[in-house]
């Protein structure tokens, strides 16, 4: 198994991508790597490592470039070549920390989607306040705008993996909305919830955005626009939360000393709560796996994403969508999309 991994790509390139793969490389003996960037910055951090190639280039897309414009000029891009890779089969995923709308757009331009799947949609898995019990949360801002036919397609999809990759035998499956009643919401989340109703897959009905960090489901789905606004939400308030603390905690000779007596447990809680212990947020719908790590991710997230990619492989997630979409027990899904 190879894979691509754009090391120009976040805020703490190139040396937290080349730490996390070259921890990934010792856990994974089968695992071989092709680190896309400049080779005068990787050598000095690899060192001597026979299962990394490097790709050489000193072309990067920034944060602040316009996605489809920089993914069509800038094609010696790292980010670009790495999904290249990918497309050429020369390796079988590609991971990257850059610019996530210019990565859906080398993703869409380079392998394009699974026959049938009309949008794909970005999709972290959130932590919980149950350890080692996270839900995929899609869709969070590939599409501004949703028909209720993609969000049928993000439930289906988004179940494939929470079987296959998260070990959740007939996930449950819930519709991010204002209310649990089956009456509540906009027309397109109404039409959403017929539409997932009938299909084949345990739909548990509507979630509110208060009731996610409690895990009441595998896999959330929701239009674009929504989810990434819970998505930014539920970010602000940890970062703000954590900020609080700090400054609490900090305020006086008793508050440090409880700190200190606390640490352990204190410490603990941020790592159940730490969103790089899941991975990147994977490309949905592509025909090939595409992982975006978070742009302020370190080595851990790095290394996580790439188990999250062996895993993909391993389990041929992306072809069990293909094959799901084309199932003549879907031919419903594909004739109302």
């Amino acid at each position: 198994m190879r894979l691509a991994i754009d090391a120009m790509g976040g805020d703490f390139a190139p040396k937290a991508m080349v730490e996390g793969t070259l921890k990934a490389l010792k856990e994974f003996p089968e695992l071989q790597i092709t680190l896309v960037g400049d080779k005068n910055q990787l050598v000095n951090l690899l060192g001597d490592q026979d299962r990394i190639e490097i790709l050489h280039t000193t072309e990067k897309i920034e944060g602040t470039d316009a996605p489809v414009q920089a993914v069509r000029k800038k094609k010696q891009a790292s980010m670009v070549l790495a999904v290249q890779e990918v497309r050429e089969k020369r390796c079988d995923a590609a991971i990257s920390a850059g610019n996530t709308g210019a990565l859906m757009a080398s993703g869409l331009f380079g392998v394009g989607r699974i026959k049938g799947i009309d949008r794909p949609a970005l999709a972290p898995t959130l932590p919980t306040i149950h350890q080692n019990k996270g839900f995929l949360f899609l869709d969070v801002g590939a599409n501004a705008e949703t028909k209720p036919e993609n969000m049928l397609q993000y439930a289906i999809m988004g179940g494939i993996y929470a079987e296959k990759v998260m070990n959740r035998p007939n996930p449950k499956i819930g519709l991010l909305n204002i209310g649990e009643e089956p009456g509540k919401g906009n027309e397109l989340v109404k039409e959403a919830y017929k539409l997932l109703s009938n299909a084949p897959i345990n739909f548990i009905g509507n979630v509110e955005s208060r009731e996610l960090l409690e895990g009441p489901a595998d896999v959330i789905v929701a239009d674009g626009f929504s989810g990434n606004m819970v998505l930014k939400s539920i970010e602000g308030t940890a970062m703000s939360l954590m900020k609080l603390l700090k400054e609490t905690l900090g305020g006086s000779l008793y508050t440090k000393v409880l700190t200190g007596l606390m640490y352990g447990k204190l410490k603990a809680i941020k790592q159940h709560m730490d969103t790089s212990a899941y991975g990147g947020a994977l490309l949905f719908g592509l025909a090939a796996p595409i992982i975006k790590v978070h742009g302020a991710a370190k080595s851990e997230a790095v290394y996580t994403a790439i188990k999250q990619a062996q895993l993909l492989v391993k389990e041929n997630v992306v072809g069990t969508i293909e094959h799901t979409f084309h199932d003549k027990q879907y031919d419903w899904v594909n004739r109302k999309a």
